[in-house]
């Protein structure tokens, strides 16, 4: 993925923050991200729409009814599917760090399908990957979804999905650089 030429919509020096960035930035810095960066540096100039997107992202990432582990798997999948760099340069690390197969990230990268995936694990890829490229999950993999996930899952399946396919759009459009990463860039692809 070639980056972008400008950033758009780059960091707003601390100083120069009004009262209600101020205060949505220092919930996040106090939280459990512990700074400011990625989405939060462009939403910063909605104050409260950083605020309500950080909170659904807080639920979403760390404590989602189908884990961290699959949650990261997810964004991995959303980020591929937007060619989205930050994204990738943030969770690819983490998706490892949680359990998920080197081989099963590289695969995604590439835009192919995991060889050797666990049940969950292709489930949440399945479900992931007809959502982001079809806009649609078949009733035979819903199914699966449901099966394993049970309905609260599914729901936080498909808002991991709907959030991360936002947080992709806001920095696709600002052109937001991807922070320094152990992971590879994504490829062209």
């Amino acid at each position: 993925m070639t980056p972008p030429s400008t950033e758009r919509l780059k960091p707003i020096p601390p100083q120069d923050w009004t009262d209600a960035q101020r205060a949505a930035a220092e919930d996040i810095i106090n939280g459990p991200r512990g700074a400011l960066y990625g989405p939060f540096v462009p939403l910063l100039r909605s104050p409260e729409l950083m605020g309500y997107a950080q909170r659904l992202g807080e639920y979403l990432r760390y404590r989602s009814a189908i884990g961290v582990r699959l949650s990261e798997l997810a964004i991995l999948v959303t980020a591929r599917a937007w060619d989205q760099q930050v994204e990738w340069a943030i969770h690819a690390p983490i998706a490892r760090q949680v359990g998920v197969p080197s081989d099963v990230i590289d695969a995604i990268a590439r835009r192919q399908r995991p060889q050797a995936m666990l049940v969950d694990e292709s489930v949440v890829y399945d479900f992931c990957t007809e959502l982001q490229y079809t806009r649609r999950v078949s009733d035979r993999v819903y199914a699966d979804a449901l099966a394993l996930f049970g309905e609260q899952g599914v729901v936080d399946l498909m808002g991991v999905n709907g959030y991360y396919t936002f947080l992709a759009m806001v920095m696709n459009t600002a052109q937001t650089a991807a922070p320094p990463s152990e992971a590879a860039p994504l490829p062209d692809a």
